[in-house]
């Protein structure tokens, strides 16, 4: 599945995104932000991607890799 656009919603703190064939995603962020975010760096490199780059955001959970993102993400900003 191909994001073409996404945008965060403040008012919701929810990213709405559409997908190339036309479907729309909305991802709870503060739902998110609590199954998948160990510590206060994930949460960190989380929002950051959801000001900055909304439609990977979309993506990771949409694919299931956001684990595996935050690991690799961990390890460069602790070390």
């Amino acid at each position: 599945m191909i994001i073409a656009h996404a945008e965060f919603d403040m008012d919701s703190n929810c990213v709405w995104a559409r997908t190339s064939e036309g479907n729309i995603v909305i991802v709870d962020c503060d739902a998110y932000e609590k199954a998948y975010a160990d510590g206060m760096y994930q949460r960190s490199e989380l929002d950051w991607l959801i000001y900055n780059a909304p439609r990977e955001y979309v993506q990771l959970a949409l694919t299931g890799n956001v684990k595996s993102y935050l690991q690799n993400c961990s390890h460069r900003l602790i070390g």
